[in-house]
């Protein structure tokens, strides 16, 4: 009996010291963390590379020094051409919410074949060039054009300036990115339950009403998701501000362009792009604050 009561007292003292039974806590195995070297590796080659190097150049093209940033902010042209890309860009994106948001909504109440339809008209433009694209645009909305040719024979209106002009720029962008709106909305609207509307008629709610306090919210995920995706595309657009828009009204995308092969002024091209990427961000980061535990119209959620 003292032998196995011995014997039991130095397993108790044994589970008790090693730490790795049901009451301790197993060692992390970081093993698994291996794996991701080479992606880390192919990253940090194709990213973090360039960044760096833009950066560096920022600070020491033509001369080691702040220079450069002390010209983007004390140039007057340098923050409204900034104020102007970050308004189109809100403008884009508020249009492609405004238009994407009843599509989705349409999309999850058809059925599969028209489901299918509607994606693949939703789809479709991605599979056609950004240039050929615009240039159509460009033939739609110029003084002589189809469009601006209808408005007159039927309202005796026009010439209207659609191009050269803020709205075209609007215009082309949406028509870009429409599709990277619908999707993410889409997304979380398939998610809902469609019984939750009825449910709130029938405790009395408005159908306006039912739909801004309860379908509304459940699809913030998807707003926010999709809205985030459309505004920092827009911030990075060449083609379509270059062609649509106007040399008066060039967004920042073209002022890069203009100060690194233009004027061949590296430091100064570097900069922007820095500064771009910095309030870019800055953005995601108050976005993401806003998204995280609140609502859109009832305020954090508990």
């Amino acid at each position: 009996m003292a032998d196995i009561a011995s014997t039991r007292d130095r397993g108790n003292r044994s589970t008790d010291d090693g730490g790795t039974t049901k009451q301790g806590r197993e060692p992390k195995n970081w093993r698994p963390f291996l794996l991701l070297i080479p992606a880390f590796v192919i990253v940090s080659f194709f990213f973090l590379a360039p960044l760096i190097d833009v950066f560096v150049r920022s600070i020491t093209d033509p001369t080691l020094g702040i220079q450069n940033y002390v010209w983007l902010f004390t140039t007057p042209t340098n923050m409204v051409v900034a104020l102007r890309t970050f308004g189109t860009s809100f403008l884009v994106t508020i249009v492609c919410l405004l238009i994407a948001y009843p599509y989705a909504y349409l999309m999850t109440i058809v059925s599969d074949r028209t489901r299918n339809m509607l994606q693949l008209f939703i789809m479709l433009p991605l599979w056609t060039s950004i240039l050929v694209r615009t240039l159509a645009w460009l033939v739609l909305l110029q003084d002589t054009g189809p469009i601006n040719g209808l408005l007159e024979s039927l309202f005796g209106i026009g010439p209207l300036p659609l191009i050269r002009s803020t709205f075209g720029v609007a215009l082309g962008m949406s028509q870009v990115l429409l599709p990277f709106m619908v999707l993410p909305i889409y997304s979380a609207l398939a998610k809902i339950d469609k019984r939750l509307l009825p449910a709130a008629a029938n405790l009395g709610a408005r159908p306006v009403t039912a739909f801004f306090t309860v379908y509304l919210p459940l699809s913030r995920p998807g707003i926010f998701a999709g809205s985030v995706t459309v505004f920092i595309l827009g911030l990075g657009f060449y083609i379509i501000p270059a062609l649509l828009g106007s040399s008066k009204e060039i967004m920042m995308s073209a002022l890069m362009y203009q100060q690194i092969s233009g004027f061949l002024m590296w430091g100064h091209g570097t900069a922007l792009g820095i500064f771009m990427l910095t309030t870019t961000i800055v953005v995601l980061a108050l976005v993401g604050r806003l998204s995280k535990g609140t609502s859109l119209f009832a305020g954090r959620v508990k």
